[in-house]
């Protein structure tokens, strides 16, 4: 068990916290690059407990800044975009993508006020097809070259998942543990147990846990040989079968999921293989999935509302929801099968000393032609394909099932 203190640190993610220094560290998706067009130009966004417009001028730049004009607090959610940036529709403060005031229109015409205002922006970047914000100092690190997301010989989908109405360590502990996929999960395979207690636990030989350079990887090694493998990228996505699962936080109760696909070439039909004007394909436009609420009311909270259990992600939400807005590890007793949830949160608490000491923590990168990174993508494929079939890989959202 942790002390409250303990707990307080590993999952609070706002501004000035221990973990929120840390997770400001990394790029964070944070909207369907489509979302964003002439007709609505702006967006709401909330990312790490801070409250955000996302917008695109008329000249194509996107920007992010605070929702409130540092001028009286209007939201620029509702300001015209021009050319040059984002003017708020209260008394027209024009801001760049920089966050630098332009124009203050009713100063007198010679006035300078405006040099001396600007409010808070973060850099954007256009990565397989989403917007991706870093909220940390500068300078920034370079996006991580995953091998799911930027691998040439196929294609990536999109799927938004419903949003996680609980704290985003929840999910990511959830990733350490080896544990719970023969139980909670026993009847979303085609081998159903006999005993519905034990689910299918007993054709597991043992788990094991290794340290990587970008995080660690979860292993089963079952009692017929085989082993299946899942690497966890820290700070907060999973990778599995061929897709990348990113939490992130929208504040300390809520988290939004995206998952990145990769569709080998050659299981990829209707010519969907090509790339225009020889494009690299995670800076194209990849397919989007919307996925329905997991539960009724979709914005119904434990024990107010009721969770879907007949799909493998529903039944892991149920998991990490029920918990609590924030889980209470105050109270809870840790077994043998959740020493991966151990490694997890030391590796937490390193993290966040080595940031307070001044240093990068673990996966950021500074070299932009550092080699892809090899989370053995090509091993799950062929797994994949020789367990389920070629079809396996196209659908959605049963994908990812661990």
């Amino acid at each position: 068990m942790l002390t409250r203190e303990e707990n307080e640190m590993l999952t609070r993610i706002g501004p000035g916290t221990p973990a929120g220094e840390v997770m400001r560290r990394y790029w964070h998706p944070i909207s369907i690059a489509q979302e964003l067009t002439d007709e609505n130009p702006t967006k709401f966004i909330r990312v790490l407990g801070e409250d955000l417009v996302l917008f695109k001028d008329k000249s194509g730049h996107v920007g992010l800044v605070a929702d409130h004009c540092v001028h009286r607090g209007a939201s620029l959610l509702y300001g015209r975009v021009e050319e040059r940036g984002i003017a708020c529709a209260y008394h027209g403060w024009l801001y760049d993508t920089a966050g630098n005031c332009l124009e203050t229109p009713a100063e007198p015409v010679d006035s300078k006020f405006h040099l001396t205002v600007r409010i808070k922006a973060y850099p954007v970047v256009k990565f397989v097809g989403m917007y991706w914000a870093y909220l940390g100092p500068q300078p920034a690190p370079v996006m991580p070259k995953i091998d799911v997301w930027v691998r040439e010989d196929g294609i990536r989908k999109v799927d938004v998942y419903p949003r996680l109405d609980c704290n985003w360590f929840q999910a990511m502990e959830n990733s350490m543990d080896p544990a719970h996929l023969q139980i909670l999960h026993q009847d979303t395979g085609s081998v159903k147990p006999t005993d519905t207690t034990r689910g299918l636990t007993d054709e597991v030989e043992s788990f094991d846990f290794s340290e990587v350079p970008y995080g660690f990887i979860k292993r089963r090694t079952y009692k017929n040989g085989r082993v299946d493998q899942h690497p966890v990228i820290f700070p907060n996505i999973l990778r599995v079968s061929n897709c990348t699962q990113i939490r992130v936080p929208v504040d300390d109760t809520h988290t939004n999921i995206f998952f990145v696909r990769f569709i080998p070439r050659e299981l990829v039909s209707n010519g969907h293989n090509s790339h225009a004007n020889g494009s690299s394909p995670w800076d194209e436009d990849p397919e989007v999935s919307y996925l329905a609420p997991f539960k009724t009311p979709a914005d119904g909270l434990h024990p107010f509302m009721r969770m879907r259990m007949d799909l493998t992600l529903a039944q892991d939400h149920m998991a990490w929801e029920t918990q609590g807005p924030i889980a209470d590890r105050t109270v809870e007793r840790l077994a043998t099968t959740d020493r991966g949830i151990v490694l997890w949160r030391n590796a937490m608490k390193r993290e966040i000393e080595k940031v307070q000491r001044g240093e990068d923590p673990i996966g950021v990168l500074r070299d932009p032609n550092h080699a892809m990174i090899d989370t053995h993508l090509t091993e799950s494929i062929e797994e994949m394909l020789e367990t389920r079939g070629a079809g396996f890989v196209e659908l959605l959202p049963e994908v990812a099932r661990r």
